[in-house]
């Protein structure tokens, strides 16, 4: 008797019936043709990703990756995890190993192995991982029983695997899904791809220590990390990519160009030095009169609050471990502290805007509220995830809050999104958009959560903007839109945020008097551009490399006198630019003039102005332009002519 027949939903809509039973490669390869055959590495069967071995027993829907999706590259990533695992068992007989996971830019896996891995060691592993790549080594996916995963793995005398096979059964497990790959096997979820032949080019990086399960009080292991891709060519794309990101690095050039510092005392709070506060204050200023000119009031709220705002809000249920907690000194010391504490920093500022909001009766006359507060907020981040600018616990947000009639979504998101593409122009970046919708986390019930997605996506739509789905990434009170920039070296930083909640406004019993005269619940927009004004300095001071535009720079115009008779015009120079509104300084070293040029330089000033003799018999200056080359030196002009050309480079341009 032949098998039944099954129907397969392709992502455009089209279907294909084939007989249950049939291995998801045989049917890209009927049904769809050998080129996607060819270049098919993993499939999503009714949004469970899964081997092209798999069989298609059921009807449903398929999605095939390739080497052209984004999630093609995470998976051979994820093979290459398994690859090198297998080379350093076969290279050090008795090491013993544990998890591989992917990261952001590859992968990694830790390893348990008395003596330490040198440089050395991991050239050969380097090279002998490439050689299985050339093996082309199947990967071949089995399912075996508790008491056969414990069987083999103890034969292997492997024991941090034999711990985790434990562990996973004792979570419901009924089977332990392993991939081979010549004569080498490990347990996995999957999915992989058909062979190792696929992954392309395997690059080791670096080895470093780390404990077993993340708790000092276990075993230390050796941590490779490494990275893969498709072909050499991209991965030598990334390789310059990471020798330009190091060269830029806010922390190194923070220091040099002198913008901001840390101290032990304050552990993940920044000192701004006067340069790092001037940009900072420039931004302040540009987006508060961005938001001022589209329609917003500017408020400020307290930045400390019982915690019954807290737990009205959904935070002390969700949040409370990222929140700084202030302990009521009579509460019982046997307590948790969550029990002891009243009182918290705030981390975010949007429960104090709904206070505000609810403070006097609203009509819808009033919508959209526009509230934009830049106050400090404080997170409590784990010291070992502090990185400089982009991971601190004390920051400022340019946030706002719009309080608005479900009718006014579509509205008010155009309007936000041509916000967003003014101040990132501005900048030189380039921005993509992602919609997240609902998390396991969350509050609120589904029909909530309905109404919620359905709204914000079907504004999204109207925008016009590519936007990527991301399902379950979403704020724990709703759904978002997340902006992604691509900075000048071509790294991708997650920025911008419009994140609409239907769910606050219930739970702080908001309302408005409706043209109708009776009571109405608004929604709420949550939104903010740059993100947190200290992390995205540091990706200013790394997409600039330090070279901030005239316009940004804390210092626009230094004057060179080239001999103290020269310092009476370069004051006069210093008066009139000052009272033209540019930001001007003077080299008083004394220094010879190729001395002075150079520190200009260093100092990343984007004008220098040379006074010497001739500029005072002309009362002018001559102007040296940074970065750009033999064509530096702008040659003797009147002080007016120079005004002229570094007035538009001045402006803020939104």
């Amino acid at each position: 008797m032949s098998p039944p027949d099954v129907t397969i939903t392709l992502p455009n809509g089209a279907t294909k019936t084939v007989p249950a039973g049939t291995t998801i490669a045989d049917f890209v390869r009927t049904q769809i043709g050998p080129g996607l055959a060819k270049a098919a590495l993993f499939a999503r069967f009714d949004g469970a990703d899964v081997d092209l071995s798999r069989t298609l027993d059921r009807s449903g829907a398929l999605a095939i990756f390739t080497t052209k999706d984004p999630e093609g590259l995470d998976l051979v990533r994820h093979d290459a995890a398994h690859i090198v695992a297998s080379v350093v068992q076969r290279l050090f007989p008795g090491t013993q190993v544990t998890i591989g996971p992917t990261t952001e830019d590859g992968f990694y896996y830790d390893f348990a192995r008395d003596k330490p891995f040198t440089p050395e060691d991991l050239e050969v592993i380097e090279r002998a991982a490439n050689e299985e790549i050339k093996a082309d080594h199947a990967f071949v996916r089995t399912e075996v029983s508790k008491d056969e995963a414990l069987a083999l793995f103890g034969r292997l005398g492997e024991k941090f695997k034999l711990e985790i096979v434990e562990d996973i059964f004792a979570r419901g497990a009924t089977t332990l899904t392993l991939y081979s790959h010549g004569g080498w096997t490990d347990f996995c979820l999957g999915p992989h791809g058909p062979s190792t032949g696929r992954v392309g080019v395997i690059k080791l990086l670096t080895v470093a220590g780390a404990y077993w399960r993340g708790d000092h009080r276990n075993a230390q292991l050796q941590r490779i990390y490494g990275t893969a891709f498709f072909t050499q060519k991209e991965l030598d794309a990334w390789v310059h990519q990471q020798e330009e990101a190091r060269k830029r690095d806010h922390r190194k050039l923070g220091k040099e160009l002198d913008l901001f510092a840390f101290h032990p005392a304050a552990p993940g709070a920044v000192f701004w030095t006067a340069n790092g506060t001037m940009i900072f204050t420039i931004l302040q200023g540009a987006m508060r009169r961005l938001c001022l000119s589209n329609g917003y009031q500017e408020i400020k709220t307290p930045l400390l609050f019982n915690k019954m705002l807290w737990e009205k809000s959904g935070h002390w249920g969700k949040y409370r471990e990222n929140m700084f907690l202030i302990l009521d000194p009579e509460a019982d010391e046997s307590l948790p502290v969550e029990d002891r504490a009243s009182f918290s920093l705030k981390p975010m500022n949007c429960p104090s805007h709904h206070l505000y909001y609810e403070m006097k009766r609203r009509s819808y006359r009033e919508l959209p509220l526009r509230l934009h507060t830049q106050d400090v907020l404080h997170r409590n981040e784990a010291t070992g995830v502090l990185s400089g600018l982009t991971r601190v616990r004390q920051f400022q947000q340019d946030d706002a809050h719009i309080y608005l009639m479900e009718s006014q979504i579509t509205e008010e998101v155009k309007i936000l999104t041509g916000m967003i593409a003014k101040v990132y122009g501005a900048f030189g970046l380039e921005f993509t958009a992602k919609f997240a919708t609902r998390p396991e986390k969350k509050i609120g019930d589904d029909a909530l959560w309905d109404r919620a997605e359905a709204a914000l996506k079907a504004a999204l739509e109207e925008t016009g903007l590519p936007y990527e789905l991301k399902p379950g990434d979403g704020a724990f009170y709703g759904p978002k839109i997340d902006f992604d920039v691509a900075d000048s070296i071509g790294r991708k930083w997650q920025l911008g945020t419009i994140q609409l909640d239907y769910v606050a406004p219930e739970r702080f019993e908001l309302g408005y008097i409706g043209s109708d005269n009776g009571e109405h619940r608004p929604v709420v927009i949550h939104r903010a551009i740059y993100g947190s004004f200290e992390r995205f300095i540091g990706i200013l001071i790394e997409h600039y490399a330090g070279n901030f535009p005239v316009w940004l720079a804390p210092e626009q115009v230094r004057v060179l006198p080239v001999h103290d008779r020269h310092v009476p015009w370069a004051e006069e120079v210093q008066r009139r630019l000052l009272a033209a509104g540019l930001r001007v300084d003077i080299d008083r070293s004394r220094g010879k003039l190729g001395a002075q040029i150079r520190d200009a330089q260093l100092a990343k000033i984007p004008y220098a102005l040379v006074v010497g003799d001739k500029e005072v018999e002309a009362q002018g200056v001559s102007p040296r332009k940074h970065g750009t080359g033999k064509d530096a030196d702008l040659g003797l002009q009147s002080l007016d002519a120079f005004l002229a050309l570094i007035t538009p480079e001045a402006q803020i341009p939104y």
